[in-house]
Parts: C-alpha cells; sequence; structure tokens
C-alpha cells in the first residue's frame, strides 16, 4: 500500500509539471514580465533584472550601479531602511542582489502566499528610494570596506581586476563593478540619485517568477501593482562590442600571496542568435578542459604532471555583449608562470590537432542534462536561466532549443573551437607573490579546481 501512495504521489506530481505552464507580458510602460508555475514547493521565487550595470558607467564615475543596489535598501516613504529584508524574514523568506556588467538584479524567495507582498514593495522602491546623504556616506563606507577585501587585499581578486583591464579594449568592460577606489571615494549621494532617475524604469526592467502560482493571475497582480509606473527616456548605451579586443598583451602586479598566479585570456563571442555554433563549442571545450576532477586540466597538470597546484577556466556564453574564455592556474613550487603557461595552452593545441575523445564528448553531454534536470529542483535556478536568457535578448522561449544546441555540439565543432583560440595571441596576466605573515595568508581552500 505504501508503494501505492509512492507512485501515485509521483503521478500526481508529473501531472502537475505537465499541466504547469509559462507565461509572459509586457505591460504598457514596457516592462516584461515571465511567470513561470512550479507547485512543488508553496515557495515562490522573485527575481527583477534592471538592464544597467558596470558596462553603463563612464570614466570617473565607475561603481555607480554595485553602490546604488546597496541604497536600495535603504527605503521609502512607506518601506523604511532595512525593513524590506525584515518583512522578507518574517514571512519566512530571504532577499539579496547582485550586480554585474551588464545586469543589477534584486531577488526574494518566499512562501508563495505572500509573493503579492513582496512584488509591493518591489514596485515601491522601483518609483519611491528614498535615502538620506548620512544613509549613503555609511554605505560608502561599507563598500570601500568591501573593495579593500575582495579586491586590494585579496590577490586572485586583484589579478581577476587586471586581467578585465588588460584583456578588455574598451573602458567600459574594463572597470570593475565595485568601481576603482579612487572613484568610489568622490562619488556624491546625487550621483546615485541621478543613476537611479536614469534607469530604474519599468521599460528598463524585466521581472521573473517562478514558483506555487497561478501564472494568469499573478500576471494581474504585476499589472496592478507595476502597471501604472511610468516609462522614461533612457540612456543611450554603449555597443559592448570586442572586436577589437587587446590581444598579446601581458601585465603584471604583485600582492602578498603563498604562490603566484596566472590567467592566460582570449576573446570569445557570446550567444546573440540562438543557431550560432561556436559560443555552444566553446562551452563545451570549457567543460572538456575544466568541467570537473577529471577533465584535462586538472588531469595533465595537477595529477599526472603536477605543474600547478590548482587549474580552471572561465567561460560564460550568455552575456549581451563580448566576452573572455580564460585559462587560470597557480603554478606549483619550482615551477614558473612561464612553464605552467605553455602547459595550459598545450591542451588547447592538442584539441585543435587532434580533437577530443568520444568519452569526453558523452561526458559533457551527460553532465548539462543532469544539470538541467538539477535546476528542477532549484526555482532560483530557473528564474536566473530566464533572467539570463531574457538579458541577452533571445528570450525565456529558447531555453529548449539551447539546451538541444548545446547537446548537438560535435567533436568536430569542439575542435574548430579550439582552433579559434589557438588562431589568437593570448593575453597573460601574472601576480608574484610578496612575503605574508599569518594575518595576510591567503588560503587555498579543500580543492584544486578553479572556476
Amino acid at each position: 500500500m505504501k508503494a501505492k501512495r509512492i507512485w501515485l504521489a509521483a503521478a500526481a506530481l508529473s501531472a502537475a509539471l505537465a499541466q504547469a505552464q509559462t507565461l509572459s507580458a509586457t505591460l504598457d510602460n514596457g516592462m516584461k514580465v515571465v511567470v513561470k508555475e512550479d507547485a512543488r514547493a508553496p515557495v515562490a521565487v522573485s527575481q527583477l533584472w534592471y538592464r544597467v550595470g558596470s558596462q553603463d558607467e563612464h570614466s570617473g564615475k565607475t561603481g555607480l550601479s554595485h553602490a546604488l543596489e546597496h541604497m536600495m535598501f535603504k527605503g521609502t516613504d512607506s518601506v523604511p531602511a532595512g525593513e524590506f529584508s525584515r518583512k522578507v524574514a518574517a514571512w519566512g523568506g530571504n532577499d539579496n542582489a547582485y550586480t554585474s556588467r551588464e545586469v543589477t538584479v534584486y531577488h526574494q524567495t518566499v512562501a508563495a502566499r505572500h509573493l503579492a507582498d513582496v512584488l509591493a514593495m518591489e514596485a515601491d522602491r522601483m518609483a519611491n528610494l528614498n535615502f538620506s546623504n548620512a544613509d549613503f556616506d555609511n554605505e560608502m563606507k561599507v563598500i570601500r570596506e568591501e573593495r579593500r577585501q575582495r579586491t586590494e587585499d585579496n590577490p586572485s581578486g586583484k589579478l581577476w581586476e587586471l586581467m578585465n583591464q588588460t584583456a578588455f579594449r574598451q573602458p567600459y568592460n574594463r572597470a570593475p563593478v565595485i568601481g576603482h577606489m579612487a572613484d568610489l571615494n568622490t562619488l556624491q549621494a546625487a550621483d546615485l540619485r541621478d543613476w537611479y532617475r536614469q534607469w530604474y524604469a519599468p521599460n528598463n526592467a524585466t521581472l521573473v517568477i517562478v514558483g506555487d502560482v497561478n501564472a494568469k493571475a499573478t500576471l494581474h497582480t504585476v499589472r496592478q501593482l507595476f502597471g501604472h509606473l511610468p516609462a522614461q527616456t533612457l540612456p543611450s548605451r554603449h555597443s559592448g562590442s570586442e572586436a577589437a579586443a587587446q590581444r598579446g598583451a601581458r601585465a603584471q602586479t604583485s600582492a602578498p600571496s603563498e604562490l603566484p598566479m596566472l590567467s592566460v585570456v582570449y576573446s570569445a563571442p557570446s550567444l546573440r542568435q540562438v543557431d550560432d555554433t561556436l559560443p555552444y563549442a566553446l562551452s563545451v571545450l570549457y567543460e572538456v578542459l575544466a568541467g570537473d576532477g577529471t577533465a584535462r586540466l586538472q588531469k595533465n597538470w595537477v595529477r599526472q604532471q603536477p605543474l600547478a597546484v590548482a587549474v580552471g577556466a572561465d567561460y560564460d556564453m550568455l552575456t549581451r555583449t563580448d566576452n573572455l574564455f580564460v585559462l587560470m592556474g597557480y603554478p606549483a613550487k619550482g615551477v614558473s608562470t612561464q612553464q605552467l603557461q605553455a602547459a595550459l595552452q598545450s591542451d588547447i593545441a592538442a584539441i585543435a590537432k587532434n580533437g577530443i575523445s568520444a568519452a569526453e564528448l558523452q561526458r559533457v553531454r551527460t553532465q548539462a542534462e543532469a544539470n538541467r534536470e538539477y535546476a528542477k529542483d532549484s526555482m532560483s535556478v530557473q528564474a536566473r536561466i530566464i533572467g539570463e536568457l531574457e538579458n541577452t535578448g533571445l528570450g525565456w522561449q529558447a531555453e529548449d532549443e539551447v539546451q538541444r544546441r548545446l547537446l548537438a555540439v560535435s567533436a568536430a565543432d569542439v575542435q574548430n573551437a579550439a582552433r579559434f583560440l589557438q588562431a589568437q595571441k593570448p593575453t597573460v596576466v601574472v601576480l608574484k607573490p610578496l612575503p605574508v605573515n599569518s594575518q595576510t595568508a591567503t588560503a587555498m581552500g579543500g580543492g584544486n579546481e578553479l572556476h
């Protein structure tokens, strides 16, 4: 009888998933809304994506988008400072935000019955943010300390910032999301208020909701809460193009660190059209090189020939603008950064010449299918996928096609992707270690993969 109840429960779940739907709409004021039903838990996730990030900033005013993200929690006349997060917590939920080169995202997870309450507060702060100069001064101290901890006193953060400054040619792509310290010291409260008025508008936002909701009724609620907010004329944008990306540059920095660090950086396209082949192939190449502990970089240079204590790679095809394909590592004791660079690049050369094995390709396909199944267990991940697809301009409807094309990548496609990288002269950035003491020593952590 117990087994029968389990079978019936599984059948009911399958039926519920089959009947679930995703609806989208664009409000009269230009705000895009996507609602995806998922009734597996009485929970709802809300993510409000503003299409503004560090890429929209100008020299001398870097860090505006990230600083405004902080100030959005300083309240409105109806929801005072700190009250937004306090209410979400009281409703059994959690909230946070993040800023990137392209977007600023505010996200909450709450009991589904409180979704409308959260949306009402989100609509309120889209139009009525009200922070004092004292709030601004206090928060900028927090942000400057955040920069010190994550970049100035963090070897990997310092290397990553120099890498972007060296590999990207366009100033708006080179600037750190958190901003340069010199700019953080001179930003004024008025700068953030102007930034808020310029970019925080419904026609520059996408609201993504996933959870135990009725999609049609939720769209109606969103129209009631956000539909009256006025659209506005948005500032002109940088193109984000890196067609003339820096090639072959070298840069070096130093910081207290136990080990040197190395980044080998190639220019790479993002997925602009759903049928572009190269970004999918680069994504598979990334997985072959650094997807898990059995991938080539880890196997070749940490285990078989221990030239490094940690290696990794980075590439993201789901961005609105051009991107980077990065190989990175910490050389082992007695190994130079030049030796490790040659080793990392030799894996690209080997794939460009000989391709990849059927087993490697199958491993990546299996992992991609598993990742998609795992994503179904997380409403937040589902919402983020929708948000990323909307941000790129592909649209949420492209999710199945993107997955299909990713799984259709052939060994020849991956070989061509490696040849695309090999044809470039990469940018190389090195961090030279300085002596450390017990207070400043950097922990390598428990693993030896870098992502």
